[in-house]
């Protein structure tokens, strides 16, 4: 196997890249037995067999015929089945079977070229089994008798190399050898002039044996009729015919014609042609006119099967006599055939991922067709992300040219059309379909960049708000989105438990009952990732507003109802309409209309002397007062939010109107209950109304304290009375004066076994500050200190009551 295996250069091939190295060239014997050894291709190569498994490497073609096979295992190359030289290549001089080694993973390929040497397998063979000779008796020693020779479908030494006469005989003898112009010859030689008489007929055979080892031969027979005198034989105007013919000329088209003459006349100078073909031309698409000698076509030829046919014709007089002529028929070629692709790799679906470069299919080009018409030019119709690159002779690659991306183009329809320089040019086109797969590049993208949701307060448990939706637009997993809520980042926006997000198709929901008065809104985000590796996520706000109920009803702030005894407003008997008694001051924890609160009488003793403004809730007189009026007035006021439904409450006022304040007394006993307040009440009433009257008085003296700073006051006298009571309490009313009312603490010493109580509760209008006291009398006598009150001073602190420095002690007779 020492010459069977001729590794060219193998250091120069693995330096080189694939497509570029020279070829790996073995031989091998025609006829050898399928499984035997061609070489070991993958140590000549550079591989080892675990990398032709792993990189799956198969045997291309060009024509698709598996001549050889590869043992991945062992990495050596054997004969896959029979391999006839003479079918696979003909009279070539060299028989050479040319293949590729792809490999995958990377993609790479070596060209093999593997030599098919001839053996001895075929014999020789004349084309006719039989010859017949009609010779003179009188021809002379030394005339030749053309015969065809034996054709041996071998090469080289297997071919025919002598011939010989058996049995011999001592009239004739053989004559073979090569002309100037190369063509063979064979003769049969005349060596003694023959005897009609003495031999009318005779017949040998004609051997032709090869140079083969063993050696083969063929066998011709001859048969002799001895003539009488026919001495001139037909001679051909040439010794070679040429002619050409297109292969698409039709059937019974004139190729050419031969001409032989004869000088003896008569039947031996009649001449007819016939027509012979080479040796495995069976089906003969030539026929001779036998009469003129024209050659026609009967079929169409084809360049692509032959390019040339060699044909023998022999002109025979009457006489017996012959002559032999070669006619070499060579067809021209026409454009006829298209360019072939045959694909050797081919890759889809690509990721989208896939780097520009990337070799995508593998194919190569041919035409049947010769010179300009087999030259072919390949091209890639309009195609921004792909190109067509040359490989290796006739060989292309399709590559990558861009990045991929499958969302804008999911699949792409290449066609490569290949063209070759005939006139007019034919083509062919190969499409290529190729799918890019998904990966995992875009994450999911929301419908809104912010979600508001809204959900009334007092709701039900696992409540459903609304959805959030993301859309991914990969395929497949990349492209599943599942939602669920996301930790927040810090301590300014607190963790809310009440809210979940279903996590197949984004519903919201709340999960507990809220109250709009502890939470009136919250926010969370909403994660939406999809199931690639590694899953993209995009996140979301979602903002919950909490929607007020009217769940709360208005709260009295004052009057105070909290059981204590109701207040009781001080009404001068002078009051005209309009005149402000009080305020009842409400709020409602609710929102919006919701907390819009009205004022309404309910009840009063006297539903026509007072009048309640519905929006401020004040309490003024809506005629004047008579004498006629009680001087004890109850009023209910009605406290209404404006929900649906509303909700109220209630806050009840006591008025009295007093013609004098003095005529205010402090009771030693319990009165007579009344139809809904208890004596204790009523007492309590009576009192605050005195400390307020005195506190006017006080106040009243405070402003006329520079007329009267100087002044004593005399014995048994009051400082002011009634009419004087009422002047002040007119003019500090008329100048608006008395913005609000305060409490204070007061003590009597009337001997009452309830002389002293404390009203935690605003009575009367404060008094201006620069109101001054009063001077003192005769020791003898009751003081009354006049102390400068502020608003700042007499204001009430958080728990309604006066502090120490905001009381003025007040003694009464």
């Amino acid at each position: 196997m020492a010459l069977a295996r001729q590794v060219l250069c193998v250091s120069a091939l693995l330096s080189l890249p694939p497509a570029r190295a020279e070829p790996i060239r073995y031989s091998v014997a025609e006829e050898a037995e399928s499984g035997s050894l061609v070489g070991e291709l993958a140590e000549d190569a550079g591989l080892t067999p675990a990398q032709l498994s792993a990189r799956r490497a198969r045997l291309v073609s060009e024509d698709g015929r598996q001549h050889f096979r590869l043992e991945r295992a062992s990495g050596r190359l054997v004969v896959a089945g029979r391999l006839d030289r003479e079918e696979l290549c003909g009279q070539a001089a060299s028989c050479m079977l040319p293949f590729e080694l792809l490999l995958s993973n990377p993609l790479q390929f070596f060209r093999v070229e593997v030599a098919l040497n001839d053996i001895n397998d075929h014999s020789p063979v004349f084309p006719e089994e039989r010859v017949n000779f009609d010779i003179l008796e009188r021809s002379d020693p030394g005339t030749r008798f053309p015969l065809e020779v034996a054709q041996d479908l071998d090469i080289g030494r297997n071919i025919v190399q002598e011939y010989s006469i058996s049995p011999e005989n001592e009239f004739f003898n053989v004559s073979y050898g090569s002309r100037n112009n190369g063509d063979k010859y064979l003769e049969l030689v005349l060596e003694k002039p023959l005897d009609r008489e003495e031999h009318a007929e005779m017949g040998f055979s004609i051997i032709a044996v090869d140079g083969g080892s063993p050696p083969r031969s063929g066998t011709i027979e001859i048969s002799i009729i001895v003539l009488d005198v026919n001495d001139n034989a037909p001679i051909f105007t040439q010794e070679r015919y040429i002619g050409k013919v297109l292969e698409n000329m039709p059937e019974g088209s004139l190729v050419l014609t031969v001409l032989a003459t004869d000088q003896d006349a008569g039947v031996n100078g009649d001449i007819s042609y016939q027509l012979s073909q080479a040796v495995g031309q069976s089906d003969s698409a030539f026929v001779i006119d036998h009469s003129t000698g024209e050659i026609k076509i009967t079929k169409t030829l084809d360049f692509e099967a032959a390019e040339s046919h060699e044909l023998t014709v022999r002109a025979r007089d009457g006489g017996g006599l012959s002559a032999i002529c070669k006619v070499l028929v060579e067809v021209v070629d026409v454009n006829d055939n298209a360019p072939e692709l045959v694909v050797s790799s081919f890759s889809s679906p690509l990721p989208e991922n896939t780097v520009p470069g990337t070799v995508v299919a593998l194919f190569s080009v041919r035409d049947r067709d010769s010179g300009a018409n087999g030259k072919i030019s390949c091209a890639l119709e309009d195609q921004l992300s792909f190109s067509l690159r040359p490989a290796y002779k006739n060989y292309y690659e399709l590559v990558t040219l861009s990045a991929l991306d499958r969302e804008e183009t999911p699949q792409y329809i290449l066609s490569v059309t290949a063209a070759d320089a005939g006139s007019p040019p034919l083509t062919s086109t190969q499409t290529f379909s190729v799918d890019i797969s998904d990966v995992n590049d875009n994450a999911p993208v929301f419908n809104q960049t912010s979600y508001t949701m809204y959900v009334r307060e007092n709701n039900v448990a696992t409540v459903f708000v609304g959805a959030v939706s993301a859309a991914d637009a990969d395929v497949g997993l990349n492209a599943k989105v599942t939602y669920s809520l996301a930790p927040e980042q810090g301590a300014e926006r607190p963790w809310c438990s009440c809210i979940s997000v279903n996590s197949e198709n984004g519903h919201v929901f709340v999960l507990r009952p809220l109250d709009y008065e502890h939470l009136r809104q919250t926010e969370v985000t909403v994660s939406a990732s999809d199931a690639g590796t590694p899953p993209l996520r995009a996140n979301v706000t979602v903002r919950l507003v909490v929607l007020d109920e009217n769940d709360n009803a208005p709260l009295v702030l004052y009057p105070a109802q909290d059981g204590s005894p109701a207040s009781s407003e001080l009404v001068p008997m002078w009051a005209e309409a309009g005149y402000l008694v009080g305020k009842v001051v409400a709020v409602d924890a609710d929102s919006g209309q919701n907390s819009w609160l009205s004022y309404h009488l309910l009840r009063a003793t006297d539903p026509g002397l007072f009048s309640v403004a519905v929006q401020s809730g004040e309490v003024r007189l809506r005629r004047p007062v008579t004498e006629r009026d009680s001087v004890k007035q109850k009023l209910v006021v009605l406290v209404r939010d404006n929900g649906k439904p509303p909700l109220s409450a209630t806050a009840a006022l006591s008025a009295l109107l007093l013609k004098d304040f003095s005529d205010v007394r402090l009771p030693h006993s319990s009165p007579a209950p009344e139809d809904q307040d208890g004596s204790l009440t009523t007492y309590l009433i009576i009192s605050l109304v005195f400390v307020s009257l005195l506190f006017l008085i006080s106040s009243a003296v405070f402003v006329s304290r520079k007329a009267c700073r100087r002044k004593e006051l005399e014995a048994g006298h009051v400082l002011y009375g009634a009419d004087n009571v009422q002047s002040g309490l007119a003019d500090a009313a008329a100048a608006g004066t008395l913005p609000r009312a305060y409490c204070y603490e007061i003590s009597l010493t009337t001997g009452s076994g309830n002389s002293e109580f404390k009203f935690l509760r605003p009575i009367l209008p404060s008094l201006p500050p620069q109101h001054c006291a009063l001077g003192q009398g005769p020791a003898e006598e009751q003081d009354f200190p006049c102390v400068p009150v502020s608003t700042e001073d007499m204001a009430p602190d958080n728990a309604g009551t006066l502090s120490a420095g905001q009381l003025n002690t007040l003694s009464f007779d």
